[in-house]
């Protein structure tokens, strides 16, 4: 009985011990918890506190690539202090612009831009009144990016900003040019065919000169686009532009039943380019035209190996089985 009872001691008094132990460890952990979250507390506040909005107007004179990560990093932390320092959110907002457009993730972009947006956008209910036209332009640039990867619900949005930021007198190269893009992606060509224009007279390039040619085969002025697509054809050096523009020349003689034309472009796009699936298709169109179904056939069947879900080859070959 003695040395059953000696042994419920032994059990109770380690019990306590564990007990005791895991007391113990609990409360250093627990005092090694704290200490950890008030260090990293003060060294985010010695490290805000060391930053101005001279550190970031620093940064952004270097030539350094890197200068708009150093901007964005040490501007988050300024912005978690004082979230309404006017320079503060331009520079952010700039910053988060450029690494979007430096990003090939989309949903990296996204971020970037959306944190761009934002902070820009709150930067103009206190900015000075001759900072404000340059955000105008920086917002509708960001807004144009963010159009490209949201299929067209900002486009508006673009036009905003960067007609305010011209009605404010901001010059930019290339504000024309993103407004083209913007009207023509709102189904506005009138309005495309001026900005652009606009944009010839700052720049000519050869995606401009097929940019206005789109807009005005849109606006049924037929005429006008070709001879914007006759000086592509014409003067570029660029072969994915040229066969575009013979592409589409094609299609406006193919509308007005010049079929001889028509397959004169869709040929020399041919002879660069033999895996065009719409030279070979639009070829086919013609031989049908013409009445010879079995060579409008075999083209259509030629357009599917090179893009078996071409929508109009499909069609014509259900249409003329037999």
């Amino acid at each position: 009985m003695d040395d059953y009872e000696f042994k419920n001691e032994n059990t109770a008094k380690k019990k306590s011990h564990l007990f005791r132990n895991i007391v113990f460890i609990t409360i250093a952990f627990f005092i090694a918890a704290l200490i950890t979250f008030f260090a990293v507390f003060f060294i985010k506040k010695y490290n805000s506190s060391r930053i101005s909005t001279k550190t970031l107007a620093a940064y952004w004179a270097e030539e350094d690539s890197a200068k708009y990560e150093k901007i964005y990093r040490d501007g988050k932390l300024l912005l978690q202090n004082n979230p309404f320092n006017n320079s503060a959110l331009i520079y952010y907002g700039y910053s988060c612009f450029y690494l979007a457009v430096s990003q090939t993730d989309s949903s990296e972009i996204q971020n970037y831009l959306d944190e761009s947006i934002s902070s820009l956008r709150l930067a103009l209910y206190s900015a000075k009144e001759k900072t404000i036209p340059q955000i105008h332009y920086m917002l509708g640039k960001a807004y144009f990016y963010k159009n490209k990867i949201s299929q067209n619900y900002y486009a508006d949005s673009t036009v905003e900003h960067l007609t305010k930021a011209l009605e404010l007198g901001y010059e930019a190269d290339d504000i024309y040019e993103y407004l083209g893009m913007s009207y023509a992606a709102l189904g506005m060509p009138t309005e495309s065919i001026s900005a652009f224009s606009e944009a010839l007279l700052v720049r000519e390039s050869d995606n401009l000169l097929v940019s206005i040619a789109e807009q005005y085969i849109k606006s049924g002025m037929t005429a006008s686009g070709k001879q914007y697509l006759y000086r592509v054809i014409n003067s570029c050096e660029n072969d994915l532009l040229v066969e575009k523009s013979r592409l589409m020349l094609a299609n406006i003689y193919m509308e007005e039943e010049n079929y001889d034309e028509a397959e004169k472009e869709f040929e020399e796009v041919l002879k660069k380019n033999a895996n065009s699936d719409d030279a070979h298709y639009g070829i086919g169109v013609i031989y049908e035209k013409q009445g010879n179904i079995v060579k409008a056939r075999a083209e259509w069947r030629n357009t599917l190996k090179i893009r078996s879900n071409h929508a109009g080859a499909l069609k014509k070959l259900s249409e003329t089985k037999k």
